[in-house]
Parts: structure tokens; C-alpha cells; sequence
């Protein structure tokens, strides 16, 4: 079972190869549609998504080659970059990328149909996402749980926004975007389908678990100076199996889902005729 993590890794990390590989591809492809597209201000929303997308493959290459389980400050490789800070760090620059890019789309299609609802979940996302973030820091630093509980509940709950978002668009959308809501549509239920019957839960008996047995947890500050000591190396499988199967879906498919954004067709404004994000020169 050892070897069944071991060989895990070495396919986490070709597939973070192929996917930076992919990210390469999809600038090319996107620049190669416009001549003038890294100068152009009428395609500037469209780089902004691009390099989000950057931000969040480079991120979860890194976690990719550096493997880790924060709370319990064990990881696959020890080196330099493998404490649980430095990872912790990578993360919530990565996701807050990636939920970055989820804002800017809804926004532009909420102004685009004029839809109030979907204008207030794209407002919505990074707030609440920032709370996530603080309570995935408290959990890694306190070593309790429940800020994981909290955290994963959050990004539940922003998958639901993002889904009542992708119906309240519906209607409103042309056949060059429906192709884009109906895969968004599948991919928010798998993702909330996943977190409430797996993860979730999964955080749910660990924190039990602990108050079960008392556990105390770190200050803050004995947390930061823990987390940012060497890891554990261990691959052992009765550690990794519940974590394999976010991890694998996290650096894979939400990576996909991050590159293919930025080619997602542009919204036309109804009341002007022009796309969302043009200026108004253009």
C-alpha cells in the first residue's frame, strides 16, 4: 500500500506537468485568436482570467510535487518548501485566483443580462471565500478541525450560489453559452455532491473525534511556529487514503475547469449591443 502512494504521487505530478503544459497551450490559442490580445483593452477581462488561471496551475503544481496533510504536519517529500505555512501560503493565493475568476464571469454576464442575482453572488464569492481562507488558516495553525468543517462548508455553500447563478442564467443565454452553463451546471453538482457526503464529513469525525478525546489545541502562535517546522514524511496508505481522492480531483479537474474559463464565450450587453467587457470606445 506504500507503493499505491508512491505511484499516486509520481501521477500527480505528470499530470501537474501536463496541465502547466495545457495552461501554455490555452495562452497560445487565445492569443493567437487576437493579434493584438495582450495590448488590447477590449480583451483585458479576458487576460485577467488567464493569468488567474496561471496563478491557480502554478499553485496546485506546487501542492502536486509537495504533497501534504496540514493538521497533522506530515508530507511526501521533506524540503524547504514542504512546511505547512509555505503550503497553507500557495493555497489561499491560488484559490482566492480561481474564485477570483468564478467572480469576474459572473459578474459580466450578470451586467450583461441585467440579472441582479447573479450581479450579487459574483459581489458575494470573494468575501466569503476570504472567510474560508481565515478559517482554513485557524484550523492549520489551532490544529482543530472544525475550522475545516467551516471552510469546506463555505466553499459547499458558494458551489450552491454559483449552481442557483448558472440556472438563473439560463434562460437568458444564447446556444454558444448554454454548451458552458450545462458543464459548469455538472461540475457544481458533482463538487457539492462530493463535499456533503465525503468531505465535509470526513472533517466532521476528526473534529468529533478530538472532542471525544479532549484533545487540546495550539495557540495561534505555538500553531505558526509548529507549522512552520520541518514535516513528517510517511507514506503510509492508512494516512493518505482519505485524503487521496480530494487531492486527486482538486489538482485535476478544478485545474481544467480554472484553464478553460478564460475561453469562455463573452456575453453581449442587451442594451448596448456590445461585449460586457469592452470599453466604451470600442
Amino acid at each position: 500500500m506504500t507503493m499505491t502512494v508512491q505511484i499516486w504521487w509520481v501521477i500527480l505530478c505528470i499530470v501537474a506537468v501536463l496541465n502547466i503544459a495545457a495552461w501554455i497551450i490555452s495562452a497560445t490559442v487565445l492569443a493567437h485568436g487576437c493579434d493584438h490580445f495582450f495590448s488590447t483593452a477590449r480583451h483585458q477581462q479576458r487576460r485577467l482570467l488567464l493569468w488567474l488561471s496561471a496563478a491557480y496551475v502554478a499553485g496546485c503544481a506546487f501542492r502536486s510535487f509537495l504533497p501534504r496533510i496540514d493538521l497533522e504536519r506530515i508530507c511526501l517529500m521533506q524540503s524547504g518548501l514542504s512546511n505547512m505555512v509555505m503550503g497553507r501560503s500557495v493555497a489561499t493565493v491560488a484559490e482566492l485566483c480561481f474564485i477570483g475568476q468564478c467572480a469576474l464571469l459572473l459578474h459580466q454576464a450578470g451586467k450583461a443580462t441585467d440579472n441582479r442575482f447573479v450581479v450579487l453572488v459574483s459581489l458575494l464569492l470573494i468575501p466569503i471565500i476570504l472567510v474560508a481562507e481565515g478559517s482554513s488558516w485557524y484550523a492549520i495553525l489551532s490544529t482543530n478541525y472544525f475550522g475545516h468543517v467551516l471552510e469546506n462548508s463555505l466553499w459547499t455553500f458558494c458551489a450552491v450560489l454559483l449552481l442557483a447563478s448558472f440556472i438563473s442564467l439560463w434562460p437568458h443565454s444564447k446556444h454558444r453559452h448554454r454548451h458552458f452553463l450545462a458543464a459548469m451546471m455538472v461540475f457544481a453538482l458533482g463538487y457539492i455532491a462530493f463535499m456533503i457526503s465525503i468531505d465535509v464529513p470526513m472533517y466532521w469525525s476528526r473534529w468529533s473525534a478530538d472532542l471525544m478525546a479532549g484533545t487540546k489545541y495550539l495557540s495561534l502562535t505555538q500553531g505558526f511556529l509548529d507549522a512552520s517546522q520541518d514535516c513528517v514524511v510517511s507514506f503510509d496508505w492508512e494516512i493518505w487514503h482519505e485524503e487521496i481522492p480530494w487531492m486527486t480531483l482538486y489538482f485535476t479537474v478544478a485545474v481544467w475547469v480554472s484553464i478553460s474559463l478564460a475561453h469562455v464565450p463573452g456575453w453581449i450587453d442587451k442594451s448596448t449591443g456590445k461585449h460586457a467587457d469592452s470599453t466604451p470606445d470600442e
